[in-house]
């Protein structure tokens, strides 16, 4: 099967699209309260990795993947940015309708859909994001979006040079589909087709990137994957390497994301997990960050995950753009 052209090519986008935000001005939104963000798979990963870039806010940022809004978020009179890349979430939506019936200050990021009608009727600010996309392929322009909407709300003061910054980093480490970041992605993919594959990474960008890297596999590559943040998994996960290990050693892959902004214990637990399981269970390799902002740091990692995650698709023969068992499922829940 040759080289899928769409989604690849989308992945070799994402400094393009972390580009764009640069351009966006920020909206007028409250400064004064905590934030609580609305989202859904690849759509609630850009509400996650703008989040990251706030990580030093000066209150609450939450991320809310179900329905509805929780108690606090109404006592606290939170602003609420719903985030739906097609505008038409119901988990999403449903949360929206709640904070306008509770009278919260709302804003949006969306391609359009029912979202982008409740802006423009309810008069909230929207972030218009370019459509077309597969939610999942459109992470950069949801990420910068959200950094946008933060930057509005005064949670972080370098949106510009945080985004510009992950775009030159992703430039340099896709090289346009020759450059490292790009080839390793490739052999990491390759030696991973077939498998089972579970991202351990450290709690901040690394975890958060491991998630991507998880559902990447399953979106794209149409394949069981799962992913663990250490230190939380030293507590429990560590154990459950001691018995099946033939199996493992046949059918699972551990890959390893360190960041350079790992907390020093961090990294010895990720070293020492690495040698715990070693001889358990096939470690695949791993993959370190670059860039200093937080949200360099993550597309770093979670870019050579995008492109594993399409290579692994090309080696099972799958093409990776379509997700018919997610949009069945869909079709069956309205039926309900």
């Amino acid at each position: 099967m040759t080289r899928d052209a769409s989604m690849m090519d989308r992945v070799l986008e994402l400094p393009g699209q972390l580009e764009w935000g640069t351009t966006v001005d920020e909206p007028e939104v409250p400064h004064d309260r905590p934030i609580l963000m609305l989202g859904m798979g690849g759509s609630a990963m850009g509400a996650a990795v703008g989040a990251l870039a706030a990580a030093n806010a000066p209150r609450p940022i939450e991320i809310r993947r179900t329905y509805g809004l929780p108690e606090w978020a109404v006592a606290s009179e939170a602003l609420v940015v719903g985030v739906s890349y097609s505008g038409n979430t119901e988990e999403v939506l449903s949360g929206v309708a709640r904070a306008l019936d509770a009278g919260l200050p709302v804003a949006a990021i969306a391609s359009g859909g029912v979202l982008a009608e409740q802006a423009s009727s309810h008069g909230f600010p929207l972030v218009a994001v370019p459509g077309g996309l597969q939610p999942r392929a459109a992470v950069g322009y949801q990420a910068a979006a959200a950094v946008r909407i933060l930057g509005g709300a005064g949670a972080l003061s370098d949106g510009d040079g945080q985004l510009a910054e992950a775009a030159d980093v992703l430039n340099s480490a896709l090289g346009g589909g020759d450059g490292g970041a790009f080839v390793l992605g490739r052999d990491l993919g390759q030696a991973l087709a077939g498998r089972i594959t579970i991202v351990y990474g450290g709690i901040g960008p690394g975890a958060l990137a491991a998630y991507r890297w998880k559902t990447q596999i399953n979106e794209n590559a149409k394949a069981a994957a799962w992913w663990h943040e250490i230190p939380e998994l030293n507590h429990n996960e560590l154990q459950g390497w001691e018995t099946l290990q033939a199996l493992s050693n046949e059918s699972v892959g551990v890959l390893f994301l360190r960041d350079g902004g790992d907390h020093p214990q961090v990294k010895r637990r990720l070293d020492l997990t690495e040698e715990a399981i070693g001889g358990k269970v096939l470690v695949a390799g791993s993959v370190d960050s670059t860039g200093t902002g937080p949200l360099a740091r993550f597309f770093s990692l979670a870019a050579v995950g995008d492109i594993a995650s399409v290579t692994m698709a090309e080696a099972l023969g799958v093409d990776p753009t379509p997700v018919a068992t997610i949009e069945a499922f869909k079709v069956k829940l309205t039926e309900g």
